[in-house]
């Protein structure tokens, strides 16, 4: 019989060296691609870091130049204005002598149009706003309204102005009178309160007008009695800045007929008027220096009236969130 061969085991030494090498290999080749992200990852870190100061500093310049433009126009302005600024400034009647001219008929006119403006715009761009965002939101002519409505926002005011001229100075033969400069600003400043009022109304939370369903209102109880006193800070303030568009335009009054040099207050709505915008124009067009400088202090009077219209849409504002939020 064949004897069994005795065969010696294979030393396993030298496998697990070369297993050990391998991993070594494996993992100095780890490191060096971890090694090689990490130093991409952070050459890309600082670029983005570079970029974002770049960013920031571009900004910060893009705010502070026009600022810095507005306070040397501002600086100009106050030097030339101060002068003539005083109560019997505000209170005269304009004159031919720059000394003894006043803005109250202009001023009055101001004040006037913005509260005739203001019946006119409300009432028709809130219901506008509440009709398109609570009742029509789905149908096509709420669509088609909506397109035009954002169009007509960035339409030049002086096409408002041969609107007004064409639609009630002459079709509706309301003349050139207070009333139809109210409703040429009316129709400029319409478009604004829309979209704003509808922004106002989308901040609403939806669960409050199903919470409302729920307890047995109806839609037109659950807009007045939720829907709009939860919307009215937004709507006020995007009222209130409207206003201050609209008391600052020349052209679409020019073009109505507002009269450039008008000795008496306006005493009716058929009344022929004049405004602040319409006055400063007529004064810087003068050559004698005199109504340079009250065309100077007029500004200063419009300014500050602009400043009090727009403080008074923050105060409103937060007044009336804290309101709504209690």
């Amino acid at each position: 019989m064949r004897k069994p061969s005795k065969r010696r085991p294979r030393s396993t030494a030298g496998l697990g060296d070369s297993t050990r090498g391998a991993h070594g290999a494996n993992g100095e080749h780890e490191q060096r691609r971890w090694a090689h992200q990490a130093g991409a990852l952070k050459g890309k870190t600082k670029r983005h870091r570079l970029a974002d100061h770049a960013f920031y500093a571009l900004s910060f310049v893009a705010v502070l130049v026009p600022l810095l433009l507005l306070f040397v126009l501002l600086i100009g302005v106050l030097d030339n204005g101060s002068e003539r600024l005083s109560l019997r400034f505000i209170t005269g009647l304009p004159s031919r002598k720059p000394a003894l001219a006043g803005i109250l008929p202009s001023l009055v006119g101001s004040f006037y149009l913005m509260l005739l403006t203001a019946a006119i715009a409300l009432p028709l761009g809130v219901g506008a706003a509440i009709h398109l965002e609570e009742y029509g939101k789905r149908s096509r002519s709420a669509r088609f309204i909506e397109l035009n409505i954002a169009n007509l926002a960035g339409v030049p005011s002086i096409v408002y102005g041969l609107l007004g001229l064409d639609l009630f100075v002459r079709t509706l033969q309301l003349g050139r009178s207070l009333i139809a400069g109210a409703c040429t600003l009316a129709l400029l400043v319409l478009p604004m309160i829309v979209i704003v009022s509808r922004e106002a109304l989308r901040t609403v939370p939806q669960h409050l007008r199903e919470a409302s369903y729920a307890l047995g209102a109806t839609r037109w109880e659950t807009v007045r009695q939720v829907v709009l006193p939860m919307a009215y800070p937004g709507i006020l303030t995007g009222a209130i800045l409207a206003l201050s568009r609209a008391i600052g335009e020349t052209a679409p009054l020019v073009v109505v007929g507002a009269l450039a040099y008008i000795t008496f207050v306006p005493d009716g709505l058929d009344a022929p008027f004049t405004a602040l915008p319409i006055q400063i124009y007529n004064w810087v067009s003068r050559p004698q220096r005199g109504f340079v400088l009250n065309a100077a202090a007029a500004i200063v009077v419009l300014l500050f009236t602009m400043l009090v219209l727009n403080g008074g849409a923050i105060y409103l504002r937060h007044r009336l969130q804290k309101k709504t939020a209690a």
